[in-house]
C-alpha cells in the first residue's frame, strides 16, 4: 500500500511540475515549446486518469462479484511490480481465502446433513414468521412419510393435529404429546428451540417416536417385576420350609418337654413374624407406590440380628456354618424399615452362604457400629472374594454367577439402601472372602 502511494504521488508531482512549466513558458511567451509541454501534460494526465478509471472499474467488478459470492474470476497479472498487478494479486489471494472459506463450509455443510440424515430422531428447520421450512432430515420423512414440506403450515393438510402441537408447543424443554396420524396413534417425544439470525428468527424441533420403546419398556418391566417377586419369596420361603421341617421333626419325636415346647413355640414365631414380613413385602410390590415410601421405625439392631438369625439357624446347622453377631453396643438403634431391611440381610446372608460353602471352616460374621452420623451393618465371610471385574458388576440387575440364580438379589438390596438414603458398598478380593457394607444415615 506503501508503495502504491508514492507511485501516485510522484505522478501527481510530476504533473505538477509540469503545469507550473508550462505556466512559466506561457509568460515567457515561448509558445512552441509551452504547446508541446501542455500536449505532453494532457497526454500523462489522460493515460493516468485512464488507469484511475480502469482500476476503479475493476474494484467494482470485484466488489459485485464478492457481493454475489462469485470467486471464480482469475485476474491475468502481466506485470507484477505495477499497481494493476500488485492489486489483482491482492483481488487473485481474496478469491483464494474466500473459495477455500466456501469449500469448508460446503464439506461442513454436508458432513452436518450426513449426520443429521443418520439419526432416528426426525429434525424439521424452518422459519418463524413465514413458516418457510428450510430443511428436514429423512428420519422426519420416513416417520411421517412426507417427502417434502415447503410451509410448516403444509403439515395441516397430512397431520393436522402434529402442526397444531409443533406451532403450539413449549420451547426449551421435553414435551411428550400423543398425536393422530394416518398410519395410527403415536407417542412422540418433542423438543423445541429458537435462534435469531439478520434473516429472521427461526425454529427448529426434534420428534422421537417413543411408542415402541414404552411398550417394549413396560413389557420388560413386567417381566423383571415377576423374576423379582420370585426371587424374593423363595429366599423368605425356603428357610421358613427349612425351619418347619425341623419344628415338624422334633414333634415326630414326641418327648414333648419343655426345652423342646420353648423351642416350638420361637420356631412357630419366627415363622410367623417372616411370613408376615413376606406378605409385607409381596404388597410392596403390589402397590408399588408405597416401596418408595417405607415405614420408618425405631428398631434396636440386637433384636433385628436375633431375628435374622433365628431364621436361618437351620439352614447354617445343616451347613455347618458358623455364624458370629457382632455387636459391642447393644443399644445401638436403627430407624428404618424393618421388613425391608431384614430382607436385604436375609438377601446378603444367603449369598455370604453361598460364598463359603467349599470353605474348609466357613464363616461368616455380622456386625454393627456407629460412625459420626451414621449407622453401618458388615456381612463378611471368609469365602472365595471377587475379582474387580464381577464387583463392577454385582448390582447391575439380574447380573449373577451362580447358575441357579436370578441375579435380582443384590439388585433389590441396593434399591432398598437407596430408599433409605443410605448405600451398599463391597468390598472383595480373591480368595480372600468379601465384606458387605449397610450405611444408614442417621
Amino acid at each position: 500500500m506503501g508503495r502504491l502511494m508514492d507511485f501516485f504521488f510522484w505522478k501527481l508531482l510530476l504533473i505538477l511540475v509540469i503545469t507550473v512549466g508550462v505556466a512559466y513558458l506561457f509568460f515567457q511567451k515561448w509558445y512552441l515549446p509551452a504547446t508541446i509541454t501542455f500536449i505532453t501534460l494532457f497526454v500523462l494526465a489522460y493515460r493516468l486518469l485512464g488507469k484511475q478509471r480502469k482500476l476503479v472499474k475493476e474494484v467494482l467488478d470485484f466488489s459485485e462479484a464478492v457481493r454475489y459470492r462469485d470467486f471464480t474470476r482469475r485476474f491475468v497479472i502481466r506485470r507484477p511490480r505495477s499497481v494493476e498487478g500488485k492489486l489483482f494479486s491482492a483481488f487473485n489471494d481474496i478469491n483464494e481465502v474466500y473459495k477455500r472459506i466456501s469449500m469448508d463450509k460446503e464439506i461442513q455443510h454436508q458432513y452436518l446433513n450426513k449426520v443429521l440424515n443418520m439419526l432416528d430422531s426426525a429434525i424439521i428447520f424452518y422459519q418463524e414468521d413465514t413458516g418457510k421450512v428450510m430443511w428436514i432430515n429423512d428420519a422426519f420423512k420416513r416417520l411421517f412419510r412426507t417427502p417434502h414440506i415447503g410451509n410448516i403450515h403444509g403439515l395441516t393438510k397430512r397431520h393436522p393435529e402434529l402442526h397444531e402441537k409443533t406451532v403450539h408447543m413449549k420451547l426449551g424443554k421435553q414435551q411428550v404429546e400423543s398425536v393422530s396420524l394416518a398410519m395410527g396413534k403415536m407417542k412422540l417425544l418433542m423438543h423445541g428451540s429458537t435462534f435469531s439470525t439478520q434473516d429472521g428468527t427461526f425454529r427448529i424441533v426434534v420428534y422421537q417416536n417413543i411408542s415402541e420403546a414404552i411398550d417394549e419398556t413396560e413389557t420388560k418391566a413386567w417381566h423383571k417385576l415377576l423374576r423379582v417377586l420370585t426371587h424374593e419369596i423363595m429366599n423368605s420361603i425356603a428357610p421358613i420350609s427349612s425351619l418347619a421341617e425341623t419344628l415338624h421333626a422334633r414333634l415326630e419325636q414326641g418327648r414333648g418337654g419343655e426345652e423342646d415346647i420353648e423351642d416350638l413355640k420361637v420356631g412357630i414365631y419366627t415363622i410367623k413374624r417372616r411370613s408376615e414380613g413376606l406378605l409385607q413385602f409381596a404388597k410392596s410390590y403390589r402397590l408399588i407406590n408405597k416401596v418408595d415410601q417405607p415405614n420408618f421405625v425405631e428398631i434396636q439392631l440386637r433384636i433385628l440380628f436375633e431375628s435374622v438369625y433365628q431364621l436361618l439357624e437351620p439352614t447354617l446347622l445343616q451347613k455347618d456354618i458358623n455364624l458370629d453377631i457382632i455387636l459391642k453396643d447393644t443399644r445401638l438403634v436403627l430407624r428404618a424399615d424393618v421388613n425391608l431391611v431384614e430382607q436385604a440381610l436375609i438377601n446378603l446372608l444367603l449369598n455370604a452362604m453361598e460364598a463359603v460353602k467349599d470353605c474348609a471352616k466357613p464363616y461368616i460374621s455380622i456386625a454393627g457400629l456407629k460412625r459420626e452420623d451414621h449407622v453401618v451393618i458388615k456381612i463378611q465371610d471368609n469365602g472365595r472374594g471377587m475379582s474387580p471385574d464381577i464387583q463392577e458388576q454385582i448390582f447391575t440387575p439380574f447380573f449373577t454367577t451362580k447358575k441357579s440364580g436370578s441375579g435380582v438379589g443384590l439388585t433389590l438390596s441396593k434399591q432398598i439402601m437407596l430408599l433409605h438414603k443410605g448405600n451398599l458398598f463391597v468390598e472383595s478380593g480373591e480368595g480372600q472372602g468379601s465384606t458387605f457394607s449397610l450405611q444408614f444415615i442417621s
